[in-house]
């Protein structure tokens, strides 16, 4: 097989129906689009939803909650992915950030107790979990609050 013997599988390809040529075509004159009204117009037809003037559903239905503007945005890590660092390493908000193991800081950085700590570190971080804080406490590293 050579690049210049490639074509597509027979019935693959459908040329396009062109509308409007002539009577013998079986879509000239109104090209398919029926007679007169919205949709025989060129960019003719309702918007979607569109109920024909009844009240659309998305406007009979009640509004319900809110965005809270004040929200805080917390970048969560477990101890578990704290083990890629190196014995003795101060762990940061921005050397997680340079490891790849959070994309971005945000408003603060929590150290969650989900999995093992191997490694004898020091975090420093926004917040901690209660069972986080054990886990680096035993496995003999400290935390600092930020």
């Amino acid at each position: 097989m050579k690049l210049n013997e490639l074509k597509p599988a027979p019935g693959s390809r459908k040329k396009p129906t062109r509308k409007g040529q002539g009577p013998g075509s079986g879509l000239g004159k109104t090209a398919g689009r029926g007679q007169d009204g919205q949709k025989s117009r060129s960019g003719g037809g309702v918007k979607p939803g569109f109920e024909g003037g009844q009240m659309p559903l998305q406007r009979r239905l009640p509004k319900r909650g809110f965005t809270n503007i004040f929200k805080k945005q917390i970048a969560a890590i477990n101890v578990e992915q704290l083990n890629k660092f190196e014995e003795n390493t101060v762990v940061t908000p921005e050397l997680l950030k340079e490891a790849g193991v959070i994309k971005k800081i945000k408003d603060g950085v929590k150290v969650l107790g989900e999995g093992e700590l191997k490694k004898s570190l020091t975090v420093k971080a926004h917040a901690f979990s209660k069972s986080a804080e054990e886990k680096i406490n035993a496995a003999g590293g400290n935390t600092e609050v930020i």
